[in-house]
């Protein structure tokens, strides 16, 4: 019933796998083939806090933007919203680079202010101011219609001068 297999051919196959095994390791070597990997640089961990200016209480839902830029480089954006504190943390910006930052809230003027992240741990608070009157050089006359002769309202200041009201402070 059972064939004996002859020890010679044993002996045979089990040669010629033992010589092919270390071709087959050396074919899983990547040492030799491929790109070589590069450690991602060390990140930031960045908390930013938003509350209203008026009260200090925390907007939810307000949209962080992150611009990072590296040089000249722009590296795109990334969005996060704010939960019930009003805070929203990223934890991928590379220490080093220089980043714009852009909180939007529904009812609040837009934010935006450019940093440098030069440590490992930053900890930001920006307070949202509700929106002003708008600047006109244009001054309204007793009939109700608008001259164009430029009558200027120096007092009022300017639409840059209201956002730079608004404040991030760094900690």
């Amino acid at each position: 019933m059972f064939h004996r297999i002859p020890i010679t051919v044993c002996a045979v196959l089990a040669a010629v796998s033992l010589s092919v095994a270390p071709l087959s390791l050396h074919a899983q070597d990547d040492s030799h083939h491929g790109r070589k990997y590069k450690a991602p640089p060390p990140a930031a961990h960045i908390e930013v806090t938003v509350l209203k200016d008026f009260n200090g209480k925390p907007i939810p839902d307000a949209h962080v933007i992150f611009h990072p830029t590296e040089g000249d480089k722009d590296k795109g954006s990334l969005e996060l919203k704010t939960n019930d504190d009003g805070q929203a943390v990223i934890d991928v910006i590379p220490i080093g680079d220089t980043v714009t930052l852009q909180v939007i809230a529904d009812g609040y003027q837009t934010y935006g202010e450019s940093y440098k992240v030069e440590k490992s741990d930053i900890t930001m608070e920006v307070r949202m101011r509700r929106p002003g009157s708008q600047y006109s050089i244009y001054k309204k006359t007793n009939s109700g219609s608008n001259s164009g002769s430029g009558s200027s309202n120096s007092g009022n200041g300017s639409g840059s001068s209201q956002n730079s009201n608004q404040s991030a402070q760094p900690k």
